[in-house]
């Protein structure tokens, strides 16, 4: 089981628009690379949800005399979350050394094959998730979120300090536009940091209700720079 090249989608602000974007690129990389998903968010998973795959179960396999899960593979992506395995109506109430534990369980227990990409859905914040996934992965790059709200890019700032202290490489940002709005803030906290802007996603409603059976022409860029890295 190899994977070429580990990518972080990250941002300290909830709600900036990871997974969407995470399940976009990966959609649009897949038509070129073998493509996986580990969704990170052990408290609010989504990946199953945008996919479609919300009722499937991982198949459990022996391998090595070690049980595995089977990732869901799904318009080409191989997925796997905490989101097959919880019962969606029930929250995890876990403190930190299970949320690490349940993390650790989908890195190595999940017999992902040979990919060329794996993308990290990792939720907001910067606590106990990064560390997990910094100390269990080889992280190659990591992709900011951001939208062009104050909150949103003051949160980043976090984020772009937290990757700096794990020595993980910042390959840039994406602007995702879910408001609709003109961005006129202040970036100095990118521009300052020489984070590149990766990206501008304008609002569409094709994202905002996400069918992963479509061509979502706007990660064609980032996808195209990804598949340039592998």
């Amino acid at each position: 089981m190899t994977i070429k090249k580990i990518f972080a989608i990250a941002s300290a602000k909830g709600g900036v628009g990871k997974s969407s974007i995470t399940a976009g690129i990966a959609i649009e990389a897949a038509k070129n690379l073998k493509v996986g998903i580990l969704d990170a968010d052990i408290y609010g998973p989504n990946q199953h949800l945008l996919f479609n795959v919300d009722k499937t179960k991982p198949e459990i396999i022996i391998k090595d005399e070690k049980k595995l899960f089977k990732p869901i593979n799904s318009n080409g992506v191989l997925l796997n979350s905490m989101g097959f395995i919880l019962d969606d109506e029930k929250a995890a109430l876990w403190r930190g050394p299970m949320l690490s534990g349940a993390i650790k369980q989908l890195i190595h227990s999940t017999d992902w094959g040979d990919l060329d990409v794996l993308f990290v859905d990792m939720p907001p914040g910067t606590g106990d998730a990064y560390l997990t996934i910094s100390k269990e992965l080889k992280l190659d790059y990591s992709i900011l979120i951001s939208t062009p709200n104050i909150l949103s890019i003051h949160d980043t700032t976090k984020t772009i300090m937290m990757f700096k202290k794990l020595n993980i490489n910042i390959l840039g940002y994406i602007e995702n536009n879910i408001s609709n709005n003109i961005s006129d803030k202040n970036l100095s906290a990118f521009s300052n940091n020489n984070i590149d802007k990766l990206d501008s996603i304008p609002y569409s409603s094709d994202i905002y209700n996400f069918d992963p059976k479509k061509t979502h022409i706007f990660f064609r860029g980032i996808s195209s720079k990804i598949e340039s890295l592998v």
